[in-house]
């Protein structure tokens, strides 16, 4: 296959189009070839060649000629947007050369390096068989011998492209500015109907109808893919894996083998970066069934959590748009200690996901992983290949595969009672207190999945190294927390199963084997479906403009809170007689069709005739946003503009009240504030806002609190309830109760907070990293970072930090000494606690790489070993 780009680089043109070969998709550079270097210059031209017979086939491919000097290439690209995109790129790419160099020819020295290369790589033009792009080449004067020849031989003048009619010969001598001729763009295929940069009226419209019928040009295939799942409890691979990955009888044609707890260094959780990565890899690669030759396509890790994506190397080529995201779900919602990794693909014509995630652990916890469910539902958008299109969330796909460590447990079970089921291998019995399928049976969570028959013992918790269950202390009841579950039509499960011979871990490998329907293209039927599409779409009336009605042009927006989601519908129905596209835009001078608080989704659209779309208006105030809407320098007002492509535009008016919150306020005016948020006149917190700022102040009626009350009812209520907490600060709380502590720390509702130990620490995490100056303003980061290795210099700059910050700072060190007193029962040390709060003590302003965040952590770590300078914090905490 051949594969062509151009490439600019600097202000001065050095411009030059690069021809690469590959003989399967291109996975990892040791899969292209260079073939091809072709200086853009003024001896260098393309011209489209097709015959008037091609020209009349619609979706024919597009056969142009490049010349440059003596050498010239007739190159067949595929019909479509991708070729109009490329050779309108090319036409730039000269004209940008015509500029550079107006009086001289540009020098091409830099090719020399270039030539071995290019020379020997040709070779490969022999054996390249059947190819996307297919290219002859030829000699001018062999070009003109070949036309003097043409009247005997018209068979060869079709080979050759000399067949050319008389018009498109006279391009060639036009001026440059059309140096390409460009047709209509009509899609020729649904892969690059997808994969279009930018959609008309027209081509989304072709668009619906192809998704419409697509049943009449597609046909069902089936391919096997082996999903595994192993939690390796930070342990190095110390035995095969093939009795797990290589247990089928065949090779399958897809692995996607999912691993947690890949590494429980602090360092990883910290750093995202480990050395067992190329370890596990490896174990994996030399584990896969042997009868097979197999490409790794994708990669992607967070923390733990690694998701590795192999394929039988003869089914490569139909891969496409392959995409990777990753979300936490851990303490604030972000760290990767728990969350999911997940890749999207295209295989044939389905759009396939597969998610691998580690939900929140403990068997009371089953709230708190059906929030980790939806978060990662909620939070994993994988972006298109045209970045106008809104991003695709996983239920969009036809076929979603999740696997992983969800952690759900057995309930309402005694550990012997459980083992003594287990030993009767009557599992049924046991399943029925599953957690998952309970939760699974209520349609909380995995609604629209599938699970396979659990007929093997649970997969947790065993002594390590051993087939024995857990003989420590804990005694964890026996559970299957590794589980592998489906959604999507044309899927059948062919064995599910735990590989009990493998005792790396405190869990067993699970592993599935799914036979899945692919949906794969006729060509032939396709081209049908598309001809019929496209004389339709011709006979239909252009000129009518499209109009539509919507059910409300006003919403208001009542009590909004600091991160509490709120959401409004507004119904746009097409009342007119063509189908229209719609779109969200910036209003004039403004950089987004909307405020950072504000979200339309979809934000465009395409509207058939007749039917009608619910567009979801979401007002979700976060760090970012609550810090204007607190000193009211912001109000939540905006306008939204909603355009019809060649119709007009109509405005909706989006407004609200938001309740002030301590969470995005700064410390300097929440010292100053006697009452809780929400008591005070929204006239007196800008006011004292902005007396904060300015520093200037009465100091007998605005004198200050020495920290915000806020933070001292937060610590307050950990020294007292959770000092010997285990995993303070490491176990999420849950999204409920931090907004009943929320709401309680800005109403003075109640003398003490409401919710779990865990949630109290993350709403006091989330009130840190909401601040808009952190405890170390930012002015002072650049200095700490310059004496992070120096303890005296460190202390010194926080003895002449602002009066309040000062104090904030010093009451947590204070906190978080009290609580490494105790880390025999709450198992915390100063590594743990520097790598949460670091980066919220001392925030960077902009993003920070590896190398700040060692810096940063190095700074708070001198703080949290008690010096006898520090006694004096000792008597800022309560008693």
């Amino acid at each position: 296959m051949r594969t062509m780009e151009a490439i600019k680089i600097n202000k001065r043109a050095i411009i030059r189009l690069f021809v690469y070969s590959h003989r399967r998709m291109a996975i990892t550079g040791d899969d292209v070839r260079l073939d091809e270097i072709i200086p853009i210059s003024y001896d260098f031209s393309v011209v489209e060649v097709s015959s008037p017979d091609e020209l009349a086939v619609v979706g024919a491919d597009t056969r142009v000629r490049v010349t440059f000097f003596e050498e010239e290439l007739e190159l067949k690209l595929p019909f479509g947007s991708h070729t109009r995109l490329f050779l309108s790129e090319v036409n730039r790419a000269w004209s940008d050369v015509c500029e550079q160099y107006p009086k001289e020819e540009p020098k091409f020295d830099w090719l020399t390096k270039y030539q071995k290369l290019s020379k020997g790589a040709r070779s490969l033009r022999k054996s390249i068989g059947a190819t996307t792009v297919k290219m002859s080449r030829m000699k001018k004067s062999e070009r003109a011998h070949a036309a003097d020849n043409s009247g005997h031989k018209k068979e060869d003048e079709r080979t050759r492209g000399d067949g050319v009619h008389e018009s498109q010969e006279r391009v060639k001598s036009e001026v440059r500015d059309d140096l390409i001729r460009n047709s209509q763009p009509i899609l020729a295929n649904k892969s690059q109907m997808l994969g279009m940069p930018q959609f008309g009226l027209r081509d989304n419209l072709i668009k619906c109808e192809l998704l419409k019928n697509e049943d009449a040009y597609t046909y069902i295939k089936n391919y096997s893919f082996f999903l595994g799942t192993y939690n390796v409890n930070g342990q190095n691979p110390k035995e095969s894996l093939s009795p797990w990955l290589a247990s089928t009888a065949t090779p399958p044609d897809f692995y996607l083998v999912g691993f947690q707890e890949l590494d429980l260094s602090k360092e990883a959780f910290l750093f995202n970066d480990t050395p067992k990565e190329p370890e596990w890899m490896l174990a994996v690669y030399k584990g896969l069934h042997p009868d097979a030759k197999y490409a790794l396509v994708k990669l992607v890790r967070l923390v733990g959590i690694m998701l590795l994506f192999y394929v039988k190397a003869e089914h490569a080529a139909h891969i496409s748009e392959m995409e990777a995201e990753t979300v936490g779900t851990g303490v604030m919602g972000r760290m990767g200690n728990k969350g999911a990794v997940a890749i999207r693909f295209q295989f044939h014509n389905s759009d396939i996901c597969v998610v691998n995630s580690h939900l929140a652990a403990h068997t009371e916890e089953f709230e708190r992983r059906n929030q980790d469910f939806k978060d990662i539902c909620r939070r994993i958008q994988f972006r298109q290949d045209d970045l106008t299109l809104p991003p695709l969330a996983i239920m969009k796909h036809n076929v979603v595969l999740w696997l992983g460590d969800l952690n759900y447990r057995i309930s309402d079970l005694e550990v012997d009672h459980v083992k003594d089921l287990i030993a009767k291998k009557d599992f049924e019995t046991l399943y029925n207190h599953d957690q998952l399928k309970r939760q699974m049976d209520e349609e909380v969570v995995f609604v629209g999945f599938t699970e396979g028959e659990i007929d093997f013992q649970p997969t947790y918790k065993y002594d390590t190294g051993s087939d024995q269950w857990d003989t420590s202390e804990k005694c964890r009841v026996p559970a299957w927390c590794d589980r592998i579950l489906w959604r999507g039509k044309n899927i059948k499960q062919l064995h599910y199963q735990s590989h009990m011979t493998l005792k790396t871990s405190d869990h067993k490998p699970v592993s599935s084997l799914l036979e899945i329907g692919i949906k794969v293209v006729n060509e032939e039927s396709y081209k049908r479906t598309f001809e019929e599409i496209v004389r339709h779409i011709d006979r239909m009336e252009n000129d009518c403009i499209p109009s539509v009605s919507l059910s409300e042009r006003e919403f208001f927006f009542q009590d909004v809170k600091f991160m509490q989601h709120q959401a409004k519908t507004v119904s746009v129905y097409n009342d007119g007689q063509v189908p229209c596209q719609f779109e969200f835009i910036p209003k004039l001078d403004e950089p987004t069709y909307c405020k950072p608080w504000l979200t339309a989704n979809p934000a465009k659209g395409f509207l058939a005739q007749g039917t009608s779309v619910d567009i979801d208006l979401e007002v979700f105030v976060n760090r970012s946003t609550a810090p204007e809407l607190n000193s009211g320098q912001q109000q939540l007002e905006d306008i939204l503009v909603l355009h019809l492509e060649r119709g007009k535009d109509y405005f909706i008016s989006v407004t609200g009240n938001y309740l002030p919150s301590c969470f995005g306020s700064s410390l300097s005016t929440l010292c100053l504030l006697r009452e809780p948020i929400q008591d005070m006149p929204l006239e007196t917190i800008r006011e004292l806002s902005m007396k904060s700022n300015s520093q200037v102040s009465n100091p007998e009626t605005d004198k200050p609190q020495d920290i915000p009350k806020e933070i001292w009812m937060m610590v307050d209520h950990l020294f007292r309830y959770a000092k010997k907490q285990e995993e303070l600060f490491q176990q999420p709380g849950l999204r409920g109760e931090f907004e009943e502590i929320r709401d309680c720390l800005d109403t003075g509702s109640l003398d003490t907070l409401p919710g779990s130990n865990h949630s109290v620490a993350e709403a006091l995490l989330l009130f840190l990293d909401a601040l808009p100056d952190p405890v170390i303003p930012f002015s002072f980061y650049p200095q700490c970072l310059d004496c992070c290795s120096d303890s005296s210099r460190c202390r010194q700059i926080i003895s002449v930090l602002p009066q309040c910050h000062k104090n904030v700072f010093n009451y947590l060190i204070a906190f978080l000494q009290e609580l490494l007193k105790h880390s025999a029962h709450n198992r915390l040390d100063v590594s743990i606690l520097a790598s949460i709060f670091a980066g919220l003590l001392l925030r960077s302003p902009t993003k920070q790489d590896l190398t700040e965040k060692r810096k940063v952590k190095e700074f708070v770590q001198h703080f949290l070993v008690q010096t006898p300078s520090d006694r004096d914090i000792d008597e800022k905490l309560p008693e």
